[in-house]
């Protein structure tokens, strides 16, 4: 049972993981690799509306990914971005990265290698995970603009499109442990938590949302 409480503090943790920048066109157009398409859905719209040249997808496979992406996640991006119209020479793929710091040092990596002048990145992610994207990029390549961008939805939308609320919010709470944690090693800049967040969080840890937690300090996807 998932009670009245852990939905409110579900909420504001979703939110809390969102950036809330206004896409703006950008040198190029970054999709994390996930179980999630909609991320290659919400980067061909944004190259359709103008925002970025050229579409960069990332992603090797992982235990969620192995059976449905089996050519591996950022492959499978690149295919649905063909089938949705946009030109094969605009769209690169970089299909080693495991994690999200891996995501970012690759694809920085294959774009210089490329000859890609980069002063802006559209980073675009699942929508609970734009600010570890930010925050990973803004550590891992300072001399880029990064302007974050996910599937506009709510969190109940979200729940709908993946079907399991419990995993969810699991996922919500992984993901900000992770921006407490992970600054301390170098892998991200730290931001500001704000304390009802972390009060939401403490709560949905203590309600035993919980399997996504960290158990040791290794980076992981």
């Amino acid at each position: 049972m998932i009670s009245t409480q852990n939905w409110a503090d579900a909420r504001r943790v979703w939110d809390y993981h969102q950036m809330g920048h206004s896409p703006r066109p950008c040198s190029v157009a970054i999709g994390l690799g996930s179980h999630d398409l909609g991320v290659a859905d919400r980067a061909v719209d944004l190259y359709k509306r103008g925002m970025a040249p050229l579409l960069l997808f990332t992603g090797a496979t992982s235990p969620t990914t192995r059976e449905r992406m089996p050519r591996g996640e950022a492959v499978h991006y690149r295919e649905r971005a063909v089938e949705l119209g946009v030109p094969s020479r605009d769209v690169l793929v970089e299909p080693r990265a495991r994690n999200t710091g891996e995501n970012i040092r690759f694809s920085r990596e294959l774009l210089e290698e490329a000859g890609v002048e980069v002063s802006s990145v559209l980073l675009i992610s699942k929508p609970y995970e734009e600010r570890r994207a930010y925050a990973t990029a803004r550590k891992l390549w300072p001399g880029v603009e990064v302007v974050s961008a996910s599937s506009p939805m709510t969190l109940d939308e979200y729940v709908d499109s993946i079907g399991d609320a419990r995993l969810v919010i699991d996922m919500l709470v992984g993901a900000l442990q992770r921006l407490m944690v992970y600054p301390e090693q170098g892998f991200m800049i730290s931001q500001p938590l704000p304390a009802d967040v972390l009060e939401a969080y403490e709560r949905l840890c203590q309600a035993g949302f919980t399997s996504r937690l960290l158990t040791t300090g290794a980076p992981s996807a």
